[in-house]
């Protein structure tokens, strides 16, 4: 089978296609023909090495990946051959994968797999950040950066899911379109100056009670400060610079949470929850209460371009690599 390798992570041009031994599948493991494979910020990260947590080499990309089934290991149950499949997996870059049982799901019959591949991480973590680390609940508004990507708009779904005000924030005109059409209640630009007085406008005497933030960039603070009494803000990731600070004593001044958000954590600490997560969102996208954000799908041959528009996040909703022969 052919895959996407590369012995070192100093480039991404170090990436190219390989031959690899069709994988078999052992004990509680599926294997699947892959359709696509979800990108994200994460996945070009770890593709250079450049990820908290550093992968064996040689390395695959792909974290998330949907297709058929083709191959049961011993032990699993609920499923059959050909069966329609969403996984969160390693090594997604490939034709065929190895995934665990416990991490998939059915993928329901009105997702297409560019959906699938679109789904299962960044929605876990919309909802156990909203959900779980948040305690969002019905007619709360929530501010979220990054809002026209993969877990930007993932959290505008689960947000509106779950009853809240949403205000989008995004950086061009393109984006907050996007941001509009996934379903935000409002949205509102990036640029520093000035911008506490333009949310504050928004918000016309609502109080802000949640930031989503994915980003942690020049407008951390900012966001923090904006928060209402008993307030919020759950830090996602690092994706807009330098890791910002942030003086202590607001907190206190406010009666606000900063809380830290890790869905690679919470998936080995808190197993079952996060399996009743899985299940929860894939009734949900079966039942059209949530749609994944399906960005630009890349050919298979462009997969050092699908990694750099992941790396650069400038492009609306989750990036697609499709393995269809």
């Amino acid at each position: 089978m052919k895959a996407i390798s590369a012995a070192r992570l100093d480039s991404l041009a170090d990436y190219a296609e390989v031959e690899l031994p069709t994988p078999e599948p052992g004990a509680g493991q599926l294997r699947i023909r892959v359709a696509a494979v979800g990108i994200g910020y994460v996945d070009a990260l770890v593709a250079l090495g450049r990820y908290q947590v550093k992968p064996p080499l040689p390395h695959i990309p792909g974290s998330e990946v949907a297709g058929v089934v083709d191959a049961i290991g011993d032990g699993v149950s609920g499923w059959s051959i050909g069966d329609r499949v969403v996984a969160m997996t390693v090594h997604g870059f490939a034709q065929q994968v190895l995934a665990p049982a416990a991490t998939s799901r059915h993928l329901p019959v009105n997702a297409s797999f560019e959906a699938g591949a679109a789904f299962p991480l960044n929605y876990l973590t919309a909802l156990h950040g909203l959900a779980d680390r948040g305690q969002l609940t019905s007619g709360e508004t929530m501010l979220v950066f990054g809002a026209a990507g993969g877990v930007g708009s993932a959290a505008i779904d689960v947000g509106k899911a779950h009853g809240a005000h949403v205000i989008a924030a995004a950086s061009t005109p393109e984006k907050h379109a996007f941001a509009l059409a996934r379903g935000a209640d409002a949205v509102i630009d990036t640029d520093v100056d000035g911008w506490r007085d333009r949310l504050k406008a928004l918000l016309a005497g609502r109080k802000l009670d949640m930031v989503f933030d994915p980003l942690c960039g020049p407008l951390f603070e900012s966001a923090f400060r904006s928060l209402g009494w008993g307030g919020r803000h759950l830090v996602v990731g690092f994706v807009g610079g330098p890791i910002p600070a942030l003086p202590s004593n607001l907190t206190l001044m406010k009666g606000a949470a900063l809380i830290g958000v890790d869905v690679r954590q919470f998936q080995l600490f808190e197993k079952a929850a996060a399996a009743r997560h899985l299940d929860t969102l894939t009734a949900w996208l079966g039942g059209g209460r949530v749609a994944p954000a399906v960005g630009k799908i890349f050919d298979w041959a462009d997969f050092g371009p699908a990694l750099e528009a992941g790396l650069a996040g400038k492009t609306p909703g989750k990036i697609i690599l499709s393995v269809r022969d």
